[in-house]
């Protein structure tokens, strides 16, 4: 399994569509992590760049967001990604997280684009 986190920093970016990079970390059959790599950003929207294409093809299932629009979470549901909004905190601190069942999707998109939801709040 890999899941994939925007990052800036080491830190969880709080805008998916304008990240510095992705961390992709590919976890093994007893659910640990075994190795991390950084994938440079796209330039612009999330939503409207081939980033859902990309990390599918490279085999991510799962993205753990801060925030994001509804435009970019169809997108990368219809590439077979679940997406988690919400997180926040360091990257492999929030991957580890995720692995021991600790995080929820906080259910809340972007505000800052128009047409694409509601304010989201942290949930793990």
């Amino acid at each position: 399994m890999k899941v994939a986190v925007p990052t800036r920093g080491n830190m969880v970016d709080d805008h998916f569509g304008h990240c510095e990079a992705y961390t992709v970390f590919t976890v093994d059959t007893s659910n640990q992590i075994e190795g991390a790599e950084m994938l440079p950003s796209p330039q612009g929207c999330g939503c409207k760049s081939d980033i859902a294409a990309i990390l599918q093809k490279i085999g991510v299932t799962v993205m753990l967001a801060g925030n994001m629009g509804n435009g970019a979470l169809n997108v990368l549901n219809s590439h077979n990604i679940n997406v988690y909004r919400g997180c926040s905190g360091n990257v492999r601190e929030l991957a580890e997280a995720y692995l021991q069942g600790r995080i929820a999707d906080s259910g809340f998109g972007c505000k800052s684009h128009e047409n694409h939801g509601e304010e989201h709040q942290c949930n793990h």
